[in-house]
């Protein structure tokens, strides 16, 4: 049956979480990007998720050769993309479907993405609008809303283009346009998203530079990119779930070594820091991304917060930060975050329902809602399809049980999840 059910955990834990996921948005950039070079590239730790497995598998239908060794996998780039003979599935991933939109938006051909239900579901309309502004030729569902979408692909004008959301898929799906533009491109957004494609590309020999008042300007390469070779780190969003983990069980602790620190992926673990959590950063590298260890250790009963700021970084991991919220002592709130309403699953109504099933008071508001904190009681959630709320409240199951329904989500990004979690906890699936 596609559900699990988690037994409360009634013991302390000290937790080493070295099988943690690689990182699901630096594994998706990786298949991508490589296409962008014209010598193989070398990629080590990639996650083997349903959704990226999606896209190494589309970068075979565009004309990449796929080597997996197992602990490494070599992509070796095509002399030019090829139109694909069928349609592209990116699965569950609305990063694979955004960012793709962008990176075949000017290359010559005929390209249909679509996914499963739940992604033709979400909408595309925030990528494929200003992609159509700068002239990309994108047609879909609801004129470009949803899913399948057909691109033609072709030559693209330079652009400026100032983003109504700090969304880093957005703002990656146009910098891979820009690429193919006719001429140096500039974009903006209030406050910066997750920046995975900036740095990634610069490593790869892209022209990327921050100008006045915020605004980055992409220079189109002459030529292919430099190849990647390539580790990638261990995933915070991931990670995450196991942080409130010990946040919340007395005498609870984890380690998380290999784990990218860079700040756009790590605000959920300050916030955590900030209710009183013990929290840790060890820097142990530098190249396409800052990496080291992070640990985090139970430091007494939590205290609420107020999260209105600096969302694009945190937006993944609000749901098992809700959990830590309904633990809280007093009233915590989350708002500026209509973001969330727009990925796997509505998050706020997701969030909402299920924390008050376990009996735990809540507001809603637009973009966001209001937890007080409370004691969890034993429910049946569901997932709706959801990974992190599929994850999210089989930690909380850790206080009381929970029964969590529409499980098969969470291979998406963690294939894994449950196995970690049953060296806590018994977990019968």
């Amino acid at each position: 049956m596609n559900r699990a059910v988690v037994e409360a955990c009634g013991t302390p834990f000290d937790l080493s979480l070295e099988a943690i996921a690689p990182d699901k948005s630096i594994s998706h950039r990786c298949a991508m990007f490589s296409l962008l070079s014209d010598r193989p590239s070398t990629v080590r730790n990639f996650l083997r998720g349903e959704d990226t497995m999606a896209s190494l598998s589309i970068a075979r239908q565009l004309g990449a050769e796929i080597e997996d060794r197992g602990d490494v996998i070599r992509i070796t780039p095509p002399a030019e993309l090829r139109e694909p003979d069928d349609i592209l599935d990116c699965g569950n991933a609305g990063t694979g479907m955004r960012l793709f939109c962008g990176l075949l938006a000017g290359v010559e051909g005929s390209f249909v993405l679509t996914g499963d239900r739940y992604l033709r579901s979400r909408p595309m309309k925030r990528v494929t609008a200003p992609l159509q502004s700068i002239g990309a030729k994108i047609d879909g569902r609801e004129e470009g809303n949803l899913a399948p979408l057909h691109i033609r692909g072709g030559r693209l004008k330079a652009f400026r283009y100032e983003s109504p959301v700090d969304s880093a898929q957005v703002k990656s799906a146009m910098i891979l346009a820009a690429l193919r533009a006719d001429a140096p491109s500039h974009y903006r957004e209030s406050f910066l998203s997750r920046d995975h494609t900036e740095r990634m590309l610069r490593g790869m020999g892209v022209s990327i530079t921050t100008e006045a008042e915020g605004w980055i300007c992409i220079t189109p390469p002459k030529g292919p990119l430099e190849p990647l070779d390539i580790t990638v780190p261990a995933d915070p969003s991931s990670a995450f779930f196991f942080a409130v983990a010990a946040a919340i069980i007395p005498g609870a602790k984890v380690r998380i070594p290999g784990v990218t620190l860079n700040p756009t992926r790590i605000e959920a673990f300050k916030v955590l820091e900030a209710m009183g959590a013990a929290v840790e950063y060890r820097l142990h590298e530098d190249i396409y991304e800052p990496i080291g260890e992070i640990r985090v250790a139970y430091n007494g009963r939590l205290a609420a917060v107020e999260v209105s700021q600096r969302i694009a970084w945190l937006i993944d991991e609000l749901p098992a930060l809700a959990v830590a919220m309904a633990t809280a002592e007093g009233t915590s709130r989350v708002r500026n975050a209509a973001e969330l309403r727009v990925k796997e699953s509505d998050r706020i109504a997701s969030v909402v329902a299920a924390l008050q099933a376990c009996g735990i008071e809540t507001e809603e508001y637009p973009d966001g809602y209001a937890i007080h904190g409370g004691v969890f009681r034993r429910a049946t959630i569901d997932s709706h399809g959801d990974h992190r709320i599929a994850m999210s409240f089989a930690i909380a199951g850790l206080l009381c049980g929970m029964e969590i329904e529409d499980i098969d989500c969470v291979a998406t990004s963690f294939p894994n999840f449950f196995e970690m979690l049953s060296r806590i906890t018994e977990v019968q699936i």
